[in-house]
């Protein structure tokens, strides 16, 4: 059995609770903007509807923000029945979810998913635990990149956000922190008895391509190694699920391609290329409030124990990943448009494909090649995955 009786402190890592979760709400709740900047976001709408949705936040903000005691609370009750309910309504043409039913209650859940949005992939993950009442919702990893101001900490923080440090001094600093992370994820599963969710790999995927980083599958293992449990009895404590998430339409398509156009190119000139510091803050607004299309959540099957390392479990998420995807309209004309053929225009026989390429039409080609690509990748990783079946 795992140990994670751990007396180690994990303030630094772990989401908000007790006093810092009361003292960040009450940061939230003088946060002049915060009101203003999320109705912002939802502009897509006629001025009668965005009135409707700005006095409707308002009022709901106000009120929740006086009485949310934790982060559960703070999730369900603002994130999911505020926030998440607006996006959807305004930016969301269908979202819809499967396989939650096969995910059982009697234990939590490391969901590890493919990550096309910086927040969306785990708060619409949330949003479906919820609504099919799936116990309590995930906590989440992500990196400390994006705390980026005490606004965003806070924000985060107080939804269950658990934080990985990106860069480290040394080699044996970074140790430390994986083996610490590990610990606590531990903790949060076994002993708080919350699911997680992580991305299979760090960073988002910008080219279509969603392949797990065995790295992910040996952090989460590490602290039950240190325990001299082998990978087989680890899976049998701790329920692994792999999720796929799809969106019609990647808001952030053009400046995925764009960025990792500048990165290449970068690397080979100079070897080095910077992010811009709020960069990632920019493209979460933007994934955010931007038209999405249909939106689907596949949740796949818990790891079976008969796998025995780190990478054969890697390999597993990858084959639910791709064989779960739901691919739409848009990555099969893009495929058929890459590798200029039409094996499957009965796919997208009924879109509008001049209202999809419209808006590349002012990019460079060699952008539009890459967004192209993005939508198409996702098919010809269901084709192989299909093949190797």
């Amino acid at each position: 059995m795992i140990n994670a009786s751990y007396s180690e402190d994990f303030r630094e890592i772990g989401p908000y609770e007790g006093e810092d979760f009361d003292q960040a709400v009450a940061r939230l709740r003088e946060y002049p903007q915060l009101i203003n900047n999320f109705t912002d976001i939802l502009s897509r709408h006629n001025r009668i509807v965005n009135k409707w949705k700005s006095f409707h936040s308002k009022n709901l903000l106000k009120s929740e923000l006086t009485t949310v005691k934790n982060y559960d609370e703070f999730q369900k009750r603002i994130t999911s029945d505020i926030f998440l309910n607006l996006i959807e309504s305004s930016s969301i043409d269908e979202f819809t979810f499967d396989g939650l039913e096969e995910v059982g209650t009697d234990k939590p859940h490391i969901f590890i998913s493919n990550h096309r949005d910086i927040v969306l992939d785990t708060a619409l993950l949330d949003l479906a635990l919820y609504r099919t009442s799936k116990g309590t919702l995930c906590q989440m990893v992500i990196g400390d990149n994006l705390l980026v101001n005490q606004f965003a900490t806070d924000m985060f923080k107080v939804n269950g956000a658990i934080t990985v440090k990106r860069t480290a001094n040394s080699a044996a600093e970074l140790k430390e922190e994986t083996l610490r992370l590990s610990r606590y994820l531990m903790y949060a599963l076994l002993k708080e008895n919350t699911s997680v969710w992580i991305a299979q790999k760090s960073g988002r995927s910008k080219d279509g391509l969603d392949i797990t980083s065995p790295a992910i599958l040996k952090m989460i293992y590490l602290s039950a190694r240190e325990q001299k449990i082998s990978f087989s009895d680890f899976l049998r404590e701790v329920s692994i699920v792999p999720v796929a998430i799809s969106y019609q339409y990647d808001p952030c398509d053009v400046s995925k391609g764009q960025s990792e156009i500048r990165k290449l190119k970068a690397e080979g000139v100079y070897n080095v290329y910077k992010k811009k510091k709020y960069q990632d803050i920019l493209e979460l607004i933007r994934g955010l409030r931007l038209n999405k299309g249909n939106v689907h959540i596949q949740v796949g099957q818990s790891l079976d124990s008969s796998i025995t390392n780190p990478v054969d479990a890697a390999r597993e998420i990858d084959r639910q990943i791709h064989l779960n995807y739901k691919l739409w309209d848009t990555n099969y004309y893009c495929w058929d448009r890459v590798h200029n053929t039409s094996v499957f225009a009965d796919k997208y026989k009924d879109m509008n494909t001049k209202y999809f390429t419209k808006k590349y039409r002012k990019f460079n080609r060699e952008v539009v090649e890459y967004v192209y690509k993005e939508y198409a990748n996702p098919v010809q990783s269901y084709l192989d995955a299909k093949n190797e079946s």
